[in-house]
C-alpha cells in the first residue's frame, strides 16, 4: 500500500480535509505543571538547579557552576575539529543572511504633518538583550544561530546571549560553538530546555537575564516560552515543520518529492502536503515517495510523518489551489509552476511563512544558505505573522509634537470625546491648553 495516495480535493471526507488542516499540535497542556515546577525552581536555585538536572538527566556529573559558561578554550577547540569547508560555508551563509536581513531596517526617524500644526512620526530603538535558544543535545543546528542571532546583530542590539543544551560530556556541538563564534556571539551556556528560557527570563549566578528571546524547540521549550512571556518577550510558538508544494505538470516529480521526504525527516509530526493540478504528477510523486521511504536511513520518521499528516490533493485548476494554500497558511509554500510571475503570486498568496518559486528552490536551500531566515509561524499562525525578521528585535516609539494652531484645531475634537467616555480630566487637560493659546495663533 502507497505511503500516501492521491486524492482530489472534492473527494475529500469532512474528516480527511479537517485532519490535513489540522496536522499535529504539541500537547501543551500535558506538560504545563512539570514546566512550572521546573521555571520555580530555577528562580530559586539557578546555577544549582541547572547543573542538579544535568546530573540527574545524564546519571553523572557533566556540568558545575564553573562549567555553565562556554570558557574561550572550548571555543578554540570548536574551531580546531570543524572541518573549514564547513566554517567557508557558515562564512557565506553570514554574509547572505546580514544582507537579506539588513534591507528589512526600516527609516531611523520620520515625522509628517497629520494636519495644520499637528506632527507625529516614529522613531526606533533596538532591544537592549536577547537571548537566543539554539536546540542540541544529540544533534546540531548552526543554521539556527544564523537565523537567531544575525537579526538581532543587524538590529543593533548590544547584548546577546545564546543556550544550548550540552551533550553527554557537558560539551557543546563543535560545529554549533564554531558558528556561535563566527557571528560574534561570545556569552555562550551550556543548558537547555525550559531550563534555558527560565535562566534567561530570570537570570541565574551566571546567565544573565535578557528582555526577549528567540529560538525553535522541543515541546519543553514552547511551554515554557508560553508560560513566561510577560516577564520576557518571545518570537512566538512554533510546532512541528511543515510544507505545502503547488505544482503543475511542468514540475519534476523527483524535486516535489524528495521536497516532502526533507520535510518529513524532521519529526514524526511534521507535514508534508502536495497540491497539483496533475493527477500525473501525483501518481508519480506517490510512487517515489514510496521508494524514498524505504531508501532512507530516516524512513521510518518519514512514513509517520507522511501518514500522519501528508496528503497529496488533486485540484481543477491552480485558482484551487492557492485557495487551499491560503487555508492551511503554511510554514513553507513552494510553488513550482509554469507561466506565474512574482507579482502574480504576491497578488494569490495571502498566508504563508515563506515562499520557494520555482524548480531550483527547495526549503533546504533557504533553511541555510539564501539569507532568508528560517524561524517561521507553523500550525496555521502565519495567518496571524510572518517569520522572525530584523523587526523582532526593535522597538518602534511614536513620536508627536503640536503647535498652538494644531491644539486650537484638535484640542475641541478631544475635550468631545474624552467628556463622552466620562474621563473628566483628560478633557481638563486639554481644556487648559485651550485657554491659554494666543490670540494671533488662533487668528492664523
Amino acid at each position: 500500500m502507497a505511503v500516501l495516495t492521491p486524492k482530489k480535493l472534492a473527494e475529500l471526507s469532512s474528516e480527511e480535509f479537517s485532519r490535513i488542516m489540522a496536522r499535529s499540535s504539541l500537547d501543551i497542556e500535558s506538560i504545563k505543571p512539570k514546566v512550572e515546577e521546573i521555571i520555580n525552581r530555577v528562580r530559586k536555585y539557578g546555577d544549582e538547579e541547572i547543573v542538579r538536572f544535568y546530573e540527574s538527566f545524564f546519571g553523572e556529573r557533566v556540568l558545575d557552576k564553573e562549567s555553565i559558561k562556554v570558557s574561550e578554550s572550548e571555543f578554540e577547540e570548536a574551531y580546531s575539529v570543524v572541518p573549514e569547508d564547513f566554517i567557508d560555508a557558515i562564512k557565506v551563509a553570514v554574509k547572505n543572511v546580514e544582507k537579506f536581513h539588513r534591507e528589512q531596517l526600516p527609516r531611523r526617524l520620520w515625522i509628517t504633518e497629520v494636519c495644520e500644526g499637528v506632527y507625529a512620526g516614529q522613531f526606533w530603538n533596538p532591544i537592549e538583550s536577547v537571548g537566543a535558544y539554539i536546540p542540541g543535545g544529540r544533534a546540531a543546528y548552526p543554521s539556527t544561530v544564523l537565523m537567531t542571532t544575525i537579526p538581532a546583530k543587524v538590529a543593533g542590539v548590544e547584548k546577546i546571549i545564546a543556550c544550548t543544551p550540552p551533550r553527554p560530556d557537558g560539551s557543546v556541538h563543535p560545529v554549533t560553538l564554531a558558528t556561535l563564534g563566527i557571528v560574534g556571539v561570545e556569552d555562550v551556556f551550556k543548558v537547555g530546555g525550559a531550563h534555558a528560557i527560565a535562566a534567561m527570563a530570570f537570570g541565574t549566578q551566571t546567565i544573565p537575564k535578557v528582555e526577549k528571546v528567540v529560538g525553535p524547540g522541543n515541546i519543553w521549550v514552547v511551554t515554557a516560552k508560553k508560560l513566561l512571556y510577560g516577564i520576557i518577550d518571545i518570537d512566538f510558538i512554533a510546532g512541528p515543520s511543515e510544507v505545502l508544494i503547488i505544482a503543475d505538470d511542468s514540475a519534476n516529480p523527483y524535486y516535489v518529492a524528495i521536497d516532502m521526504v526533507a520535510q518529513a525527516e524532521h519529526d514524526p509530526l511534521a507535514a508534508a502536503v502536495l497540491v497539483t493540478t496533475s493527477p500525473r504528477l501525483a501518481k508519480e510523486v506517490s510512487e517515489l515517495l514510496d521508494d524514498l521511504v524505504k531508501s532512507s536511513p530516516r524512513g521510518k520518521i518519514i512514513e509517520e510523518s507522511l501518514k500522519r499528516n501528508g496528503a497529496i490533493i488533486v485540484v481543477n485548476d491552480l485558482k484551487e489551489a492557492f485557495n487551499f494554500a491560503n487555508k492551511y497558511a503554511p510554514e513553507h509554500l513552494e510553488i513550482i509552476v509554469k507561466k506565474i510571475s512574482l507579482a502574480e503570486i504576491a497578488e494569490v498568496i495571502k498566508n504563508a511563512g515563506s515562499v520557494f518559486i520555482g524548480p531550483n528552490t527547495p526549503v533546504a536551500l533557504g533553511d541555510y544558505v539564501i539569507g532568508t531566515n528560517h524561524v517561521l509561524p507553523t500550525n496555521m499562525f502565519a495567518k496571524k505573522r510572518g517569520g522572525l525578521s530584523v523587526l523582532d528585535f526593535i522597538k518602534i516609539t511614536d513620536v508627536q509634537y503640536v503647535t498652538y494652531e494644531g491644539i486650537a484645531k484638535l484640542g475641541p475634537c478631544a475635550v468631545k470625546i474624552a467628556e463622552e467616555e466620562g474621563l473628566v480630566e483628560h478633557a481638563n487637560s486639554v481644556k487648559a491648553r485651550l485657554k491659554h493659546i494666543p490670540i494671533s495663533s488662533i487668528e492664523k
